[in-house]
């Protein structure tokens, strides 16, 4: 079992946990996740390691509340056991590419942290581009400014960084300055389809690193599978990181949405159970 040893609110419904995992952080490498089991009931969820201390024995997990179970993590007091499995995945390939632009959206920051310290480390000029909806939902700006050569901001409300999308500032950017040697795109599926359509034209190799309907994170189970210049893919052993020119992010974005009915129905339940919990709570003090 891992520890949860420190949790930290860092944006509305974004939660930072330190977990201590020794085994998994002497092994970890950019790139990789892990798969998360908060109960004997619950549902195996993949999560990618955004840091790693090796010494400590512990790595960082920033977790987006989306579903029941991330809702339910939120609520993990600091000494709560989690099981923890990994790491999982094919890590980052890290060279000395030259300019590498990292393109983060909302929560794909988190994973593109230990991508960005490797490109750095390995003697690549790197350039951030990290977006959000508002100021608030750019996350982790101070963590990724120490492994960023030059950062770049956009919102959608103009609140932060220029208004607009990270796509507009990638168009501007190699407008103005040429090529990068390669991109790294992490968010939304929508995001990194249309990172992948700018670059495509221009032979700019683009890693995407996709987070498709996993269940067990080994291969056994097929449920992330994708399409992958017309062969089919598995995320967890395959990937997480694939050529973006070659994803077919429509089928992608299909397969994400096959059990959005379910998925309400299990947050309407949880946040019911919840709300009557913290009520009872109540009443009885």
């Amino acid at each position: 079992m891992a520890l949860i040893v420190k949790t930290e609110v860092i944006a509305p419904l974004f939660t930072k946990y330190l977990v201590r995992a020794p085994e998994v952080a002497r092994k970890h490498q950019a790139g990789q996740f892990v798969m998360v089991l908060l109960g004997d009931h619950g549902e195996r969820i993949p999560l990618t390691i955004a840091g790693s201390d090796k010494e400590a024995g512990t790595i960082t997990l920033v977790v987006q509340e989306v579903g029941k179970t991330t809702m339910e993590m939120a609520t993990l007091p600091v000494g709560s056991e989690i099981e923890v499995a990994g790491p999982l995945g094919t890590p980052t390939h890290i060279k000395e590419w030259g300019t590498a632009v990292c393109i983060g959206g909302g929560a794909g920051i988190a994973p593109l942290l230990p991508i960005a310290g490797a490109l750095k480390a390995a003697g690549n000029r790197v350039i951030a581009i990290l977006g959000g909806r508002t100021k608030e939902l750019v996350i982790l700006r101070d963590e990724m400014a120490e492994y960023s050569h030059e950062m770049l901001f956009t919102t959608d409300d103009g609140s932060f960084g220029r208004k607009g999308l990270v796509t507009n500032a990638l168009d501007d950017l190699i407008a103005e300055r040429g090529k990068p040697d390669i991109v790294f795109a992490i968010g939304p599926a929508i995001m990194m389809k249309f990172v992948a359509k700018l670059t495509q034209p221009l032979e700019i190799p683009t890693i995407v690193s996709l987070n498709s309907i996993m269940i067990d994170g080994t291969g056994m189970c097929g449920g992330c599978r994708i399409s992958v210049g017309g062969e089919t893919k598995f995320v967890c052993v395959d990937g997480p990181e694939f050529d973006g020119h070659q994803v077919d992010f429509d089928l992608l974005m299909k397969r994400q949405r096959t059990y959005l009915a379910q998925e309400a129905e299990a947050r309407r339940r949880f946040l019911e159970q919840h709300e009557c919990h913290a009520l009872s709570t109540r009443e009885v003090g």
